[in-house]
């Protein structure tokens, strides 16, 4: 903006926590690289907090370009939703997703290229343009998660991995087995598991009652899914007849279709 690059737009920052934290970084730039130009990012007209969920509501009787940051990089809870929900079906609309999306998010969901989701129990088409960038991220790689885990040995009992896709749990197991911890003591439990903690290392304990999810379904798409595609095509096809004549024969076509489902 201040390069004429991009035009002049106010850019909220709509994230209680995330003011907070900004406001720490404003309080000590002098501590920073390049402190002052941070500062003056910070300090920038264009910069405007949205701390209220009144303020953050208002954002959506904007009309004009503007940017809006939000926290919950992979868009799985907090404000973000409300401004996706409000904003993703229009096509002049875009979404920067920064950092990594997990699988099971749905941050994920559109980097992957969903056509349409659910959000707040409303089915949205995917009208927006989706971009992604890798190199925004405040998590530690892998070397440097070994480094960490081994300033805590020694460790007796056993330790657990629970945040990270199958690949990248495996992964980390192999680079710490052995050489930091024994392989028997490393767990990667999956939904439903069961651990007796009080024994002298983790002990998996068999319950009765089924799995609600088998462990490879966790984060794939289902049937709520497909529904959501089927009920907006629906909606596209009967926008697009020319006539309600012919509205009435696709919801008729579809009813047969149904019927001779019994």
């Amino acid at each position: 903006m201040d390069r004429g690059e991009a035009p002049s737009a106010p850019i909220f920052l709509d994230s209680p926590l995330a003011i907070h934290a900004t406001e720490v970084f404003r309080r000590h730039s002098s501590s920073l690289a390049q402190g002052d130009e941070v500062l003056r990012l910070l300090n920038s007209p264009h910069l405007r907090f949205t701390e209220t969920v009144e303020e953050s509501k208002a954002i959506g009787k904007l009309t004009g370009f503007h940017i809006i940051i939000a926290a919950s990089g992979m868009c799985d809870a907090g404000r973000i939703r409300h401004h996706l929900r409000r904003w993703l079906w229009h096509s002049r609309f875009t979404v920067l997703l920064v950092g990594f999306q997990v699988q099971g998010t749905l941050g994920r969901f559109l980097h992957d290229g969903a056509k349409a989701v659910r959000i707040q129990g409303e089915e949205i088409r995917v009208g927006a343009r989706i971009r992604c960038m890798d190199d925004y991220s405040g998590h530690a790689d892998g070397p440097e998660l070994a480094r960490w885990i081994a300033c805590r040995r020694p460790i007796h009992r056993g330790m657990f991995l629970v945040h990270g896709e199958d690949r990248a749990l495996v992964g980390l197991r192999e680079r710490i087995a052995e050489r930091i911890i024994a392989s028997a003591k490393i767990f990667i439990p999956v939904l439903d598991d069961v651990y007796d903690l009080s024994t002298a290392a983790p002990t998996p304990i068999e319950v009765a009652r089924p799995r609600r999810l088998a462990p490879e379904e966790v984060v794939k798409l289902d049937w709520h899914n497909e529904l959501s595609k089927l009920i907006l095509d629906i909606n596209d096809r009967l926008r697009a007849a020319a006539d309600d004549r012919s509205r009435g024969v696709t919801i008729r076509r579809l009813r047969r279709a149904l019927e001779s489902e019994d």
